[in-house]
């Protein structure tokens, strides 16, 4: 993003990223509580832009970890005790609505686990380290991921405790899930849910909530 400071900070209209991501899962009937996994760095921002947004459920600010696995695994710590499916969200994906959340929430009820993701349009390639084309998957076969992703919170402590033992190193959760031989389901996602990364990003996202109303 080029910024000098946590992007979840900066301003898309009139609401910081992480704001449009809270409004959401606030506006989500099956979403009760809500956990802000960060830097304590991050905290006072985040208490002041929580404090503006007077939020109806509770939300607990969780230390993150040096890497998206470790803080999973200390935000998984921190869920309330009664809570028997998660929903894990990337607060960068602003954009995603409360139905959304309503929809992995309903699913999740029904397998182990699942992520949200949209069937890919671009013909994709394989290549190798030359840059020579290897193999055209079928792209009929191929997702791409976002989040929510959402779990049993029993079978994701028990996969993130074998990924300590073992070691293994992985970009989400899912792919602890695949690991361990445990099925993950795609749920359709929204073609408008993107990762605010670049400011192009940014201004994709100010489009779409200005098409929104917002």
């Amino acid at each position: 993003m080029g910024s000098n400071r946590n992007k979840l900070l900066l301003k898309v209209r009139s609401q910081p990223i992480i704001a449009w991501t809270l409004l959401a899962a606030e506006a989500a009937s099956t979403i009760s509580w809500i956990g802000i996994i960060s830097q304590p760095i991050d905290w006072p921002d985040f208490k002041k832009i929580l404090a503006d947004l007077k939020l109806t459920k509770p939300v607990e600010l969780i230390q993150g970890g040096s890497t998206r696995q470790e803080s999973v695994y200390n935000g998984l710590q921190s869920l309330p005790v009664a809570a028997e499916q998660v929903l894990i969200h990337d607060g960068a994906r602003c954009l995603a609505t409360p139905n959304l959340f309503n929809s992995c929430a309903e699913a999740i009820r029904h397998c182990p686990g699942l992520i949200a993701g949209v069937p890919v349009k671009d013909t994709i390639k394989v290549v190798d380290e030359q840059g020579i084309i290897q193999q055209t998957p079928d792209r009929r076969q191929l997702w791409a991921a976002q989040t929510p992703q959402g779990f049993d919170v029993k079978l994701l402590k028990q996969c993130h405790a074998e990924g300590v033992r073992q070691g293994w190193e992985v970009t989400d959760d899912a792919a602890l899930f695949e690991r361990c031989g445990i099925e993950v389901r795609i749920v359709e996602g929204e073609e408008t849910n993107l990762k605010v990364t670049t400011p192009q990003d940014l201004a994709i996202a100010e489009f779409i909530l200005t098409s929104r109303g917002f």
